[in-house]
């Protein structure tokens, strides 16, 4: 069936027929997107390089396809006709997110979105080697066609939507939200998390430094350790699995979701909180509602919702004391018994506070820092207040500023080290701070709720965190708006205050 099927509507849809022909639109589209969800995942993890020009001409290929079938014309008259048929709260609710990307893709014709897709792969490919290598200047040739491409597509969507740049490229991640409103929220945390960062550190001097853990760590037994460890948190191998890529991310669909991390054979708890966190994302994929997969309802409410599961699970429950204690025989087993192991020692390993280059390996004390760096420079180069050659000398102030370190000439570790802006996602990185704070403000909810949850989890029994989850978050889809979400998840919208006190709480009380 295409977009421009006119067949009668089948009798499950008799009293709306117009909305049923969008419904039938929606999962054949969501079949194309399953298929491009797997060629993304394996062109990152397992695709040889030799395969990169073919995979990238046949993503295109399908996402324009995708794309003009989504914005046939008579889509919109569907959508006119489907908004006065007699609809229950779930096909209302997917109603108004068939429109909402409807009104987003049609903004952009089929040779934009092409074009901006075959440069994200050349760009996200050839930053792989460019890395590892150092290679900024490299990296600049790939980057300034990518994002000139971006400020195009911005530029377009600015007009038909009367957003600014940047905000059009934050719709495609926190649907509803405004970049002057993360701002506000933002310019916030910057006035107390340098004393906090400060005093947490002062704290931690005045105790035992834990001891570090004595490698080599064979990559087999980290594997086996982070399949071990997913099992515990209810992840279902037999509908996913966990592989490497260079960066670690969630890939697939919820049938068959994609984990992946990456290891060092000298250390090995980056790896597995690299995979605790993508467990967070992988349970949400697998437990969103069943009925509606094939429907745009379904989808994770926004990606600040997304990393609010990812750093629930990698913050909240692994900074855990009660967490910590479980997790120390399961490395013990897996890796050998030392010192480093012992659940105390692990536990303070874990909530060490300490600057460092890399993002996704950051405490959660200095993690904010991180991103708010990435969110100043991204909104620069939206609105043409920076270009791709000014990146390093804002990404050195802004790290000497925000954490006190010197990253001059180390591209590899400063700029270059994220796959989200060789990727071409811009508006991305401002998710990972609302995900904590979202995290932290459900573990209040949930300590409310069930004051005896902290007992649970030290007693290694996480079934009353993860139905909790699975009731408030998982199962909702995108039937809300993110802020009726957080509503009914825990009383209010999104609360920074809840934020704060959970990491005075944790670091300083």
């Amino acid at each position: 069936m295409s977009a421009h099927d006119t067949t009668p509507a089948d009798p499950l849809f008799a009293a709306t027929p117009a909305y049923g022909r969008l419904h039938r639109l929606q999962s054949r589209l969501h079949r194309l997107n399953h298929l491009v969800s797997i060629a993304h995942w394996d062109q990152a993890a397992m695709m040889p390089a030799g395969g990169h020009a073919a995979r990238s001409a046949a993503l295109a290929e399908l996402q324009t396809q995708i794309h003009r079938e989504g914005i046939a014309p008579e889509v919109g008259h569907w959508l006119a006709q489907a908004a006065d048929e007699p609809l229950d709260d779930w096909q209302r609710a997917n109603w108004r997110e068939i429109d909402l990307q409807w009104r987003r893709a049609r903004a952009l014709p089929d040779a934009l979105v092409e074009r901006r897709s075959q440069l994200a792969s050349a760009c996200e490919h050839a930053w792989r080697q460019q890395r590892p290598a150092n290679d900024w200047q490299g990296f600049v040739q790939q980057f300034k066609p990518l994002l000139a491409v971006v400020r195009e597509e911005a530029a377009l969507l600015s007009d038909h939507l009367g957003l600014s740049p940047y905000d059009t490229q934050l719709q495609q991640f926190e649907p509803g939200a405004r970049s002057q409103d993360i701002a506000r929220v933002f310019d916030e945390v910057r006035t107390w998390l340098p004393g906090l960062i400060q005093a947490a550190r002062e704290r931690q001097a005045a105790e035992p430094v834990p001891v570090a853990p004595q490698g080599p760590f064979p990559v087999a037994a980290q594997q086996a350790l982070g399949l071990d460890v997913v099992r515990w948190l209810g992840f279902d191998l037999d509908a996913g699995r966990l592989d490497v890529s260079t960066h670690p991310f969630t890939g697939g669909v919820p049938e068959d979701v994609r984990l992946t991390t990456r290891y060092r054979e000298d250390e090995c708890l980056q790896a597995l909180m690299g995979t605790i966190h993508e467990t967070g994302h992988g349970r949400y994929e697998q437990h969103r509602p069943r009925a509606w997969l094939d429907q745009p309802v379904s989808r994770a409410r926004s990606m600040a919702i997304h990393e609010s599961q990812s750093l629930f699970f990698e913050m909240q429950l692994a900074g855990h004391p009660g967490f910590a204690a479980q997790l120390a025989p399961r490395l013990q087993a897996a890796l050998g018994a030392q010192p480093a192991f012992e659940a105390g020692n692990l536990h303070r390993l874990l909530t060490r506070v300490q600057p460092g280059f890399i993002r996704v390996e950051a405490d959660e004390m200095t993690y904010p820092a991180h991103i708010l760096l990435r969110f100043d420079i991204e909104q620069a180069l939206l609105a043409g207040q920076a270009e791709v050659e000014d990146i390093p000398a804002l990404w050195d102030a802004g790290m000497q500023t925000l954490l006190g370190l010197d990253t001059r000439g180390n591209y590899r570790d400063g700029p270059m080290q994220d796959v989200h802006w060789p990727a071409g996602l811009l508006g991305y990185f401002p998710c990972y701070s609302l995900g904590a704070m979202y995290a932290a403000q459900w573990m209040a909810t949930l300590r409310r709720e069930q004051p005896e949850v902290e007992a649970r989890i030290a007693a290694g029994d996480l079934a009353p965190v993860m139905d909790w989850l699975r009731d408030r978050v998982w199962s909702q889809g995108s039937r809300w708006s993110t802020d009726v979400l957080s509503q009914r998840i825990s009383g209010e919208t999104l609360n920074p205050a809840h934020f704060r006190a959970h990491l005075t709480r944790r670091y300083l009380s």
